[in-house]
């Protein structure tokens, strides 16, 4: 099944969603949960790998994964059962990299809320923490990731990091040239807000394989880093 679009470009059923968010209701429209949003999710992720596979050489990008709409509200004060938005994720890793390893990612979410790509390391593990620190601390391999992210911004793609440090962790010069990059915790990019009226469209697919290719040098960067 290539993607065709997603039912509508307006995320109406997440919208109707957040206003009805109890299991009756969600299992009363759960044939349009799946069939206009879910098959398409998946359907999105695989033509997007396909598209983007070329641009990462030196990389396995493993089979793309969609989260599931089910909320944990083990330790939640919020008990509403189901996401108001549906996400998923193509994994990214160097082609040495263990299969233990947390890989790099391409990231894709449409709700009620909007909707928001981007790429990168979101959640590094202590090791692939270790790693990506002594990479952003080294002379050139540092220097090469900052003008990696000085390029992307210029395109419109913002850095960020789940989670940092509010000081430079042990080990490293409190006035590091790259003190903010070795307080994070992980390291991702947002991809520029794609054009209106792409959700229902099988334009889609080209319009994330683009923006995906531009992040390609970075991912790389991180899967060399962190593996």
């Amino acid at each position: 099944m290539s993607f065709q679009g997603f039912a509508d470009d307006g995320a109406k059923f997440f919208k109707a969603l957040a206003k009805n968010n109890e299991r009756a209701w969600f299992l009363a429209h759960k044939a349009e949960y799946e069939e206009g949003w879910n098959a398409p999710m998946k359907a999105l992720l695989e033509d997007v790998s396909a598209g983007i596979d070329k641009a990462f050489p030196h990389c396995d990008l493993d089979e793309p994964k969609v989260f599931r709409i089910f909320r944990d509200v083990r330790f939640s004060k919020d008990k509403t059962p189901y996401k108001t938005h549906i996400g998923g994720f193509i994994p990214i890793k160097r082609q040495s990299a263990k299969s233990t390893d947390v890989p790099a990612a391409l990231y894709f979410q449409v709700g009620a809320e909007g909707t928001f790509a981007g790429a990168g390391h979101y959640m590094m593990e202590p090791d692939s923490l270790a790693r990506f620190r002594a990479a952003v601390a080294d002379d050139k391999r540092g220097k090469e990731l900052v003008q990696l992210l000085a390029r992307l911004a210029k395109k419109g793609y913002a850095s960020d990091s789940h989670d940092a440090l509010k000081r430079v962790p042990k080990g490293f010069d409190a006035d590091h040239p790259r003190a903010d990059l070795l307080k994070r915790k992980g390291l991702t990019v947002s991809f520029p807000e794609l054009p209106k009226g792409l959700l229902a469209d099988k334009k889609l697919v080209k319009a994330l394989v683009d923006a995906s290719k531009v992040s390609a040098p970075l991912i790389e960067w991180l899967t060399f880093a962190t593996a």
